[in-house]
């Protein structure tokens, strides 16, 4: 059983892209989903499917790579189940000046840090992908 099951599914992404995996599996979750539709929409991973297996679902993520370096060049998991972690709308954080993506749960679901200062909306900063 996994205490932190988005830090797994960053840790999973993290490892594939280290030794250069085409595509890796995740046990598939609905906030896993959204997360991986986050990244497929700022162009970190190439596509996402849900594949049915024998035990359980799984998420099946492809990952991007241009000039053979990956798109994915760093994952950090913020808010953690010890220790929460929260922003206002005035708070939102930006990842390398912009370059980067916050991925937040808010009251109307899981967008970007941009999205969500849009929005003018604060919720739990999940983690920062650059």
């Amino acid at each position: 059983m996994v205490n932190d099951p988005i830090a797994d599914m960053l840790t999973r992404i993290r490892n594939a892209v280290m030794v250069g995996h085409e595509s890796v599996l995740i046990p598939h979750s609905r906030v896993k989903v959204a997360v991986a539709k986050i990244l497929k929409e700022q162009s970190f991973i190439v596509d996402y499917e849900s594949v049915k297996s024998k035990p359980s679902q799984m998420l099946r993520v492809q990952l991007r790579y241009v000039d053979k370096q990956p798109a994915v060049l760093g994952l950090e998991r913020v808010s953690r189940p010890g220790l929460r972690v929260y922003a206002g709308k005035t708070e939102i954080p930006r990842v390398y000046g912009g370059l980067g993506v916050a991925i937040m749960s808010t009251s109307q679901g899981i967008m970007t840090g941009q999205q969500a200062w849009r929005k003018k909306l604060g919720g739990e900063v999940l983690c920062y992908v650059w």
